[in-house]
């Protein structure tokens, strides 16, 4: 059943549609991402279903009930946002309280709450601390304490990790999903980052100009993306643009590899134009060709090592192609040789439109 609903929400500034006609369901407890490149309309969503922004049509409604006309302190959601707006004068179990005293909680219960909720973030202990004398991380779980000490209907995290370093930000990524799951509180992320999303998430939400391309989990998203954008923005593919020359059979052809096999799908016909899309790390790179799988000849352009495996870029004729091998397996190809890359067909995925 629908926790939050979003009903054909749009959002117009003049000319421009930063949102038209957004439509989405969440369920009680889900942990949700938005996620999507600069201006793509997700923290405007974010915005709108928080009050700080008023949609310019549609409807947001929390277990049936509309958030139409309530400002953004009577919504009961908990909001934490990427500069913190921690205050610097309050310790952080004060800070913490602020949002119980706002709500008329005395002072000892309310500080006793937020030493409790401080525990809970991993924060035992610094509660006299104020904001200066906190790490970055440490400001964050003070942030994220404050959002649930009231116990909200809703958590909302707009890119709240983006000024971590890289080691601190995937360890609040497991601390804020142990923490959610825990207090089973209802959660909306907002990143541009993929690994986030895809570490973190129950299901995704993909925005492109103002639209939701694809909602779905993470795997399903990497491996059965409905769109070219969302194939090229979740993680690394080659993308083949093939005309279908027998649909019922998968078999299609590009100007530059020539004849493709892929699985057969009904979303698609005979003399229609697609794109399949190889995942990198489906493709084998080797010397000559293997049998069992679809082998083409491959110019090795560049060749990035990350230590224990390495990107190898190159065309076969105009089409680039990407191949993520073992690092040690690089070292059987060097710029500017060509090798041999083969897939096997179920490695092959279409994408109709």
């Amino acid at each position: 059943m629908s926790y939050l609903k979003l009903s054909g929400i749009s959002k117009s500034y003049g000319q421009f549609n930063a949102l038209e006609a957004v439509d989405l369901d969440i369920a009680k407890g889900e942990f949700v991402t938005f996620l999507g490149p600069s201006g793509s309309g997700k923290t405007t969503t974010l915005m709108i279903i928080a009050g700080f922004e008023s949609a310019t049509s549609g409807q947001v409604e929390i277990e049936n009930r509309s958030l139409f006309g309530l400002a953004p302190h009577q919504r009961n959601i908990g909001i934490v946002f990427q500069n913190y707006g921690l205050f610097p004068h309050k310790t952080a179990a004060q800070n913490v309280y602020f949002p119980l005293q706002m709500r008329g909680v005395k002072k000892a219960p309310g500080l006793r709450k937020a030493e409790e909720m401080l525990e809970l973030v991993g924060l035992r202990g610094f509660g006299h601390r104020h904001p200066k004398e906190l790490s970055g991380g440490q400001q964050q779980r003070v942030a994220l304490a404050r959002a649930l000490v009231f116990e909200p209907s809703l958590l909302l995290l707009d890119e709240p990790l983006g000024a971590l370093d890289k080691n601190l930000r995937e360890q609040m990524q497991i601390e804020i999903k142990r923490i959610q799951r825990a207090l089973g509180v209802t959660t909306i992320f907002v990143t541009h980052d993929q690994s986030e999303a895809m570490s973190m998430s129950d299901r995704i939400v993909v925005f492109e100009k103002g639209h939701i391309q694809q909602v779905a989990t993470p795997l399903e998203l990497y491996h059965r993306p409905q769109t070219r954008f969302v194939a090229g923005f979740i993680g690394e593919s080659n993308l083949i643009d093939v005309k279908i020359t027998d649909a019922a059979r998968g078999e299609a052809r590009n100007g530059a590899i020539g004849a493709l096999d892929y699985a057969p799908s009904e979303c698609t016909s005979t003399g229609s134009e697609a794109t399949l899309m190889i995942r990198p790390e489906h493709i084998k790179l080797s010397r000559n060709p293997v049998e069992g799988r679809h082998n083409v000849r491959m110019k090795v352009e560049t060749i990035i090592n990350y230590g224990d495996n390495a990107l190898v870029v190159g065309k076969v004729g105009e089409q680039a192609m990407r191949a993520r091998v073992l690092g040690a397996d690089v070292v059987i190809i060097k710029e500017g040789e060509e090798c041999c890359i083969s897939w096997l067909r179920d490695s092959v995925y279409l994408i109709a439109k």
